[in-house]
């Protein structure tokens, strides 16, 4: 959100995380805006205008936007607000309040739209209505499929605005899967995998990414208007954000993952667009999307690398990198060097051309033409991509606040999950 808002033509004031871990990568990509590493409640919100050193603390902002996760979620009897279950939704009303925010977006699962979560849905717009935001209704999925990412991935957006502002549109689709004469000039076809991937070099080949993310790549040369776009190649890469220093000649988030021969051979034999049955991997297809990429469990829930896709030209999983690309991240973003939490950030995160379509439908709201900087930021020190845990958390100067991953006892548990799909592969043969 903090990439699709910039290049829509925000500035990021600042941008608050629970994860030490994650914290440390926004305040790498980010070393401009103030990175905030704690829990949103019972965070002041005056702490959060007077830690950007631009302004006095005074005044509200012109947007707020986040997501709180629906894990959570409780949905019995019909003050579903104050249940403490939900009360990362009620922090976020809070803080919209408290930073007098123009407008907000708020993002979730599909699955808030459904069911008995419809009602909960239903309550936090009138929660809204009733201090003085109205709420752009109905209310939509947007798929980030339709706004230039090559990935299936519904969402919904709550889109407000105060009392006295414009009220956003959605933004019009930008990508669709066959663009014809009675579609808009700006709809063009949904960029495929083929077009995310095929220039990004099989990190197979470089035997130093089996213990580190990133190698220089001589000839890197992008052949897809969507990767010159994530190469930063195009006259319109960085949009309206800030221009960043960076190598484009290094490999970066691109460590390599350990197959079993039978798992490669499990690969190979599974049709692009199919679904692998021992793993569960779907496989890409090289002229379609990828599904939706997924975060994995956290270190409370087993600690699983979130399930990444199969690639659809070589028998293994797609690296962290080739993910970013197919969630729309360009590649000067870095991520954490470990496929774990890289795997997570990614997965956790709305991809960012989606994350622009929506900020620019509230710049459109507040009236305002974008400009493009002039400024170029350097990025922040590589060590921040590489802290675990108890370093983030010292780094911050914050307690621990997420259970340590048991590396030891997850590897145990792979391997038992290897050797048993091992041998439900050798029962079936």
């Amino acid at each position: 959100m903090s990439l699709g808002f910039e290049q829509a033509g925000f500035d990021v004031i600042a941008a608050v995380e629970l994860d030490p871990v994650h914290a440390a990568v926004h305040h790498f990509n980010f070393p401009d805006a103030a990175t905030l590493s704690t829990s949103v409640v019972g965070l002041d919100a005056h702490s959060i205008l007077q830690r950007h050193n631009e302004t006095d603390g005074k005044g509200g902002v012109d947007v707020v936007c986040g997501g709180a996760p629906c894990q959570g979620f409780s949905l019995i009897g019909q003050r579903m607000l104050d249940d403490p279950r939900n009360q990362l939704v009620r922090q976020f009303v809070r803080l919209v309040l408290d930073l007098d925010a123009k407008y907000f977006v708020f993002e979730n699962v599909k699955g808030l739209t459904v069911g008995k979560h419809r009602k909960f849905l239903q309550l936090l717009i009138s929660e809204f209505e009733e201090r003085g935001y109205a709420v752009m209704q109905p209310w939509r999925v947007l798929n980030a499929r339709n706004y230039g990412v090559p990935q299936h991935r519904e969402r919904l957006f709550l889109l407000g605005a105060k009392a006295g502002y414009h009220l956003p549109e959605y933004p019009e689709i930008q990508t669709t899967d066959e663009p014809d004469l009675f579609s808009s000039t700006s709809v063009v076809a949904v960029p495929t995998c083929r077009d995310a991937l095929e220039d990004i070099p099989d990190n197979e080949q470089f035997e130093e990414l089996m213990t580190v993310d990133a190698v220089r790549v001589e000839d890197w040369k992008p052949k897809s208007k969507f990767a010159r776009e994530m190469h930063c190649l195009t006259e319109d890469c960085w949009h309206f954000g800030y221009p960043r220093k960076w190598d484009a000649r290094i490999l970066t988030s691109s460590m390599r993952t350990a197959h079993t021969d039978i798992s490669r051979r499990r690969f190979q034999e599974t049709s692009h667009g199919d679904v692998e049955p021992i793993s569960r991997f779907f496989k890409l297809s090289p002229d379609g999307q990828s599904n939706t990429l997924r975060a994995g469990t956290d270190s409370a829930r087993g600690a699983f690398t979130s399930p990444r896709p199969i690639h659809y030209g070589y028998n293994r999983c797609v690296s962290v990198r080739e993910m970013a690309r197919l969630h729309g991240y360009p590649d000067w973003f870095r991520f954490h060097v470990t496929k774990w939490h890289g795997g997570r950030q990614i997965g956790n995160s709305v991809p960012p051309p989606l994350a622009r379509a929506v900020a620019s439908s509230i710049i459109r709201a507040l009236g305002v033409k974008p400009q493009r900087p002039h400024k170029t930021l350097a990025l922040g020190s590589p060590s921040l991509l590489a802290v675990d845990m108890t370093e983030a958390a010292k780094f911050w100067d914050v307690e621990v606040p997420i259970k340590k991953r048991d590396r030891k006892n997850g590897r145990h548990k792979r391997k038992q999950h290897e050797i048993e799909n091992e041998r439900l592969t050798a029962r079936r043969c």
